[in-house]
């Protein structure tokens, strides 16, 4: 989602928007591929064809974002060329939730054993299926992106003879195929170790805990960003992409560094992180209205996200012991005039994924909060120190008591 759209465009307004809606394809990932870029590379076919006939899938789920659409029926008759008719495929045209996030309600419709999600990811851990990603391949110069990044690194001051410089690169999915090659020029040209995590293609269901199962009570599950309490200790991180909520979630989850940005689309480059303490105010604001709270909504904005049952639960459980009242609402695509049938709730808890989880639209008469601000909310004033955690399972290993009797 581009910084123009209104955050609640993150879940979609009305039914009716949905209709009317018109879809600009210049401005998409497929308009965006490269001249000498076929559909079949693009979409990465051969690869996709290979893993459905070897693992032997028989019911395939092919997940498209509103903007990559128009390419479904091309893609459908190349994999199915492929494929065969021993691999039943099926286009999921409509998301339950939000785009970035894997479909597994939708996919559930059909029986599928397999789902392949194409465009941007959010890359949430799934609890039902196994995924193969297919980011496309958003056009980059990969040399200038190296130079413009060099001189960044290059002007930042040391903090210190104590302190020394420790770089993360941050990218958006649609730039994988080509963040190996600009993260191995970078480590050539700035003579350091740089962190990188590269961004899987293909990932497996998460297991996610039975709380009462013997064993399990006090037990939280791995977080899906297993790199994050790594991450932090990045004083400087550089992203490559174009202003969007992953970049909005960087900045928030690392407060504490210096965050730079180059544009692929611009062929420029700036600091980001000046922003990063009147983005952490706005979500300040919010905290100090749910303190006065009294009354509670729990959104349940996904339904694919592993361990959203857990913390939906925790949610449950913490609000009872602050003597608040809260309701369970599962609604799909938030709008304001959905909520605005909920008159008596004061304050909703959205649990979704992290792209999707912070909503700052003005629009909707109530404050949205995320999980993590509700436990900042319930606690004592002035035990908020900036730090902010959108992981579910990170968020549950380091608050959830799990339905232990003590909590």
């Amino acid at each position: 989602m581009s910084a123009e759209q209104p955050p609640s465009a993150a879940f979609a307004a009305s039914g009716e928007e949905v209709i009317t809606r018109s879809i600009d394809i210049t401005s998409s990932v497929s308009a965006q591929r490269l001249e000498s870029t076929s559909v079949a590379e693009f979409y990465e076919i051969e690869r996709t064809a290979e893993i459905i006939v070897k693992g032997d899938y028989k019911r395939v789920a092919l997940q498209f974002p509103d903007d990559l659409l128009h390419d479904a029926v091309p893609v459908y008759r190349l994999l199915k060329r492929n494929v065969g008719q021993a691999h039943d495929l099926y286009v999921l045209a409509d998301t339950s939730y939000g785009n970035c996030c894997v479909d597994e309600v939708a996919a559930q419709h059909v029986d599928a054993d397999l789902m392949v999600h194409y465009g941007h990811a959010c890359m949430s851990k799934t609890s039902r299926l196994p995924v193969v990603y297919i980011f496309g391949r958003k056009p980059i110069d990969a040399e200038d992106c190296v130079q413009q990044l060099s001189q960044i690194f290059a002007s930042v001051p040391d903090a210190g003879e104590t302190v020394t410089k420790t770089v993360l690169v941050r990218h958006e999915v649609g730039y994988t195929y080509q963040a190996g090659d600009v993260v191995k020029l970078l480590r050539d040209k700035i003579g350091l170790s740089v962190l990188y995590h590269e961004i899987p293609t293909w990932v497996d269901p998460a297991p996610v805990l039975n709380p009462s199962e013997p064993g399990n009570e006090t037990e939280a599950p791995a977080s899906s960003d297993s790199q994050s309490r790594i991450d932090e200790d990045a004083n400087i991180i550089l992203y490559i992409g174009e202003e969007s909520l992953t970049l909005t979630n960087l900045l928030m989850i690392h407060s504490s560094s210096q965050v730079y940005s180059y544009n692929p689309i611009t062929k420029s480059s700036r600091l980001e992180s000046e922003r990063t303490n009147r983005l952490l105010m706005r979500r300040f604001a919010a905290v100090q209205k749910a303190r006065d709270a009294d009354v509670f909504g729990i959104l349940v904005g996904t339904l694919g996200v592993a361990s959203y049952l857990p913390l939906v639960s925790h949610l449950r459980k913490i609000l009872v012991k602050a003597q608040k009242k809260s309701y369970t609402i599962s609604v799909g695509k938030l709008n304001p005039a959905k909520l605005g049938n909920f008159m008596e709730i004061e304050c909703f808890v959205l649990a979704a994924c992290p792209e999707n989880s912070v909503i700052e639209s003005k629009e909707f008469y109530r404050p949205i909060i995320t999980p993590y601000e509700l436990e900042v909310a319930l606690q004592a004033e002035g035990t908020w120190s900036g730090r902010y955690v959108l992981d579910f399972g990170r968020l549950l290993a380091e608050y959830g008591c799990w339905y232990s009797s003590h909590c």
